[in-house]
């Protein structure tokens, strides 16, 4: 459909003061900070410039030839083993008291999206971020998003502290909410003959022990968020949130294995034990997918099989599961035993933005990796996927999976609203602009049934 050419919203002048001021050394504040105490307009340019990664990536292509890369270890959580944070924790001092207004409201809103980090400059993200930041301009206070939930990829191409001011603190100077991260490939990724420990930008901005200004952020005022590491439950009325790190690989994602352990799948085990009688939404949520189609990242066959097995052996099944990765927006419905499971990919928060399209033959039939360098190039061409389709047939001990929509072409993100009965997941894009409320793809599961639903209002 026609869509509107994005508005910019217009913010006043940055004081003096904001850009000017930094600190080298993290300063201890004891209460959580978000957005800029007066808004500011959106840069036009990157305060450091960032250079090319070719090399590192020739480099790393040429590891991966040679199959010498593999999961990289990483420190353990506070608080195994099951880490928890909570939306009053992150919230501070007012924390209680904010919690148990959206107790009593009955609906709790959040935004989430990944590979936000942008190389090339801000206009992209801040087409994200300014409409996000349009959500809090609502007439129902029940309907103002509480936190954002990032997917993962915050940094790229390697999560260098030098980029968190370009790529994540200036970006989100006008966000008026906690922001909380699960780590990326590129947030744990370290280029070759580069000695800085994986995950240290991230653990530093990301899973602080008390709140505090990094020098990372510029002299910007949000403070560093206080998650006990890079997999935890994330703790909310009405919602928990399972949060894992699917590691460094650009494919497939990994919790557990030999070179990592398996300490997530305890921490899973512990958390979906723990959540047995909880009425509210349950939420998987991992960078890598376990679905995609049409682009360079593909399933992730055994992290899915992993989780699915502390599913069966715990009794206790998300009622949606979230990942980003690829540079799109995707949404499938899993069907497994009579619960229907939405599983979507939300990868086009302003990084890049991956078209979806197959190679198929002259015949019209898939191409496969066997047979597609023998053909011809005049004897193969490109087509888009049409959607809804069935990608994986029901039967011999496979679910039903179905791709519903998607968007290759915008950025965009979701906005998550959790009620009593519900949990609806919608998707807008960015080129809609800052105006508008009505989502591009909407989801909707009954909590009780687990069924998709009509979204309710």
């Amino acid at each position: 459909m026609a869509r509107p050419p994005h508005h910019r919203r217009r913010r006043a002048a940055p004081s003096a003061t904001t850009a000017s001021t930094e600190n080298t050394d993290p300063t201890p504040i004891g209460h959580p900070i978000f957005a800029q105490p007066k808004p500011t307009p959106d840069p036009t340019q990157f305060r450091i410039k960032h250079p090319s990664d070719d090399a590192a990536y020739k480099a790393i292509d040429q590891l991966n030839a040679e199959h010498k890369l593999h999961p990289v270890p990483f420190p353990a959580p506070r608080g195994l083993p099951e880490p928890v944070l909570t939306l009053a924790q992150v919230l501070g001092p007012t924390g209680a008291d904010a919690v148990k207004r959206i107790a009593a409201s009955g609906q709790l809103v959040f935004h989430s999206v990944g590979d936000t980090g942008s190389v090339r400059g801000p206009q992209d993200q801040n087409l994200v971020t300014d409409k996000m930041e349009a959500d809090f301009d609502e007439e129902a206070a029940q309907n103002v998003p509480q936190f954002f939930f990032h997917l993962g990829d915050v940094i790229y191409n390697f999560g260098e502290a030098r980029y968190y001011y370009d790529q994540f603190y200036e970006p989100y100077r006008d966000y008026p909410a906690p922001i909380v991260a699960l780590a990326g490939n590129h947030d744990g990724m370290v280029a070759p003959g580069v000695s800085t420990p994986t995950l240290e930008a991230f653990l530093h901005n990301f899973c602080a022990e008390d709140f505090e200004v990094v020098p990372e952020a510029g002299g910007l005022a949000r403070t560093a968020q206080i998650q006990p590491g890079v997999f935890f439950t994330f703790e909310a009325p009405l919602l928990r949130i399972f949060a894992l790190y699917s590691n460094t690989l650009e494919d497939p994602g990994v919790i557990a294995s030999p070179e990592i352990g398996h300490a997530q799948l305890d921490f899973l085990r512990a958390a979906l034990t723990r959540a047995k009688g909880f009425s509210g939404a349950l939420i998987i949520a991992h960078h890598h997918p376990c679905y995609t189609v049409g682009s360079i990242h593909g399933w992730s066959e055994d992290m899915r099989a992993q989780i699915d097995q502390i599913c069966n052996q715990t009794g206790v099944w998300p009622h949606a599961v979230l990942s980003a990765h690829a540079h799109n927006f995707q949404r499938f419905t899993r069907v497994h035993q009579a619960m229907e499971i939405p599983y979507i990919v939300a990868g086009n928060g302003g990084h890049a933005v991956t078209r979806l399209k197959r190679e198929v033959d002259a015949g019209g039939a898939p191409l496969v990796a066997a047979n597609a360098d023998k053909m011809g190039g005049a004897s193969r061409y490109i087509t888009p996927f049409r959607a809804p389709t069935v990608l994986q047939a029901a039967g011999q001990g496979k679910d039903l999976v179905r791709l519903e929509n998607y968007d290759d072409q915008d950025f965009g993100y979701l906005r998550i609203v959790v009620t009593q009965k519900q949990l609806r997941i919608e998707y807008h894009p960015a080129s809609d602009g800052d105006a508008a409320k009505t989502p591009d793809d909407v989801v909707a599961v009954d909590l009780t049934s687990r069924k998709l639903v009509a979204p309710s209002v």
